[in-house]
């Protein structure tokens, strides 16, 4: 079973390799494969949302099976935001010091008690028509710090602090970080679809 992921990223990649490593016989490529670029534009209100837009255009312009996902931080005194446009969260191009500046700013009168988050990820995968397969999605429940802290990780990962822990992602590592993350709460959600599939 030969399955596109939707990102150009080789460390992408091998992190998914690992997390579905369970599914005998996959294939996973990257859009390096692809002879054109496909840029989609992620316009949708939900996480699932997106990662469905972005797998079904890819699919159909690779003609195979596609694997696409979305993930950000929901914050619950800030009403779930930045949800969707965590990225994006102080502006278009905004950097990762940028966004977790704005984020800390609007928490800053917010007690430690009510500075509970989540990072929450949605994987959809389609096949070569664009048809739905499987969504599933994850999350990894935690609080927001005062500042940030450690140097592994990007995004808001300096101010998370996962539930369990007192270090933040950014502390933690990448091991201690792949374990626990929402990204791997939507893989083991959907390796047991992935067993049921067949490609013809």
């Amino acid at each position: 079973m030969r399955i596109l992921v939707a990102t150009m990223n080789a460390g992408k990649l091998r992190e998914y390799e690992r997390l579905l490593a369970d599914v005998q016989g996959l294939e996973l490529e990257t859009m390096a494969s692809l002879r054109e670029p496909v840029d989609v534009v992620e316009d949708r209100a939900t996480f699932v949302g997106n990662a469905l837009k972005k797998a079904t255009e890819i699919a159909k312009v690779a003609g195979m099976p596609c694997l696409a996902d979305d993930s950000g931080l929901e914050v619950d005194a800030l009403g779930g935001r930045p949800g969707v446009y965590s990225a994006r969260y102080a502006g278009e191009d905004a950097s990762d010091a940028q966004n977790n500046a704005k984020l800390l700013d609007e928490l800053s009168d917010t007690s430690d008690q009510q500075r509970t988050a989540r990072f929450r990820c949605a994987i959809a995968v389609v096949d070569e028509s664009g048809s739905e397969l499987a969504t599933v999605d994850g999350a990894c429940e935690g609080r927001i710090g005062r500042e940030p802290r450690g140097t592994h990780g990007f995004g808001y990962d300096p101010l998370f602090v996962p539930d369990g822990y007192t270090q933040t992602m950014a502390e933690l590592g990448p091991e201690t970080k792949n374990e626990i993350s929402h990204r791997a709460q939507a893989a083991a959600k959907l390796v047991p679809f992935l067993r049921q599939l067949r490609t013809p």
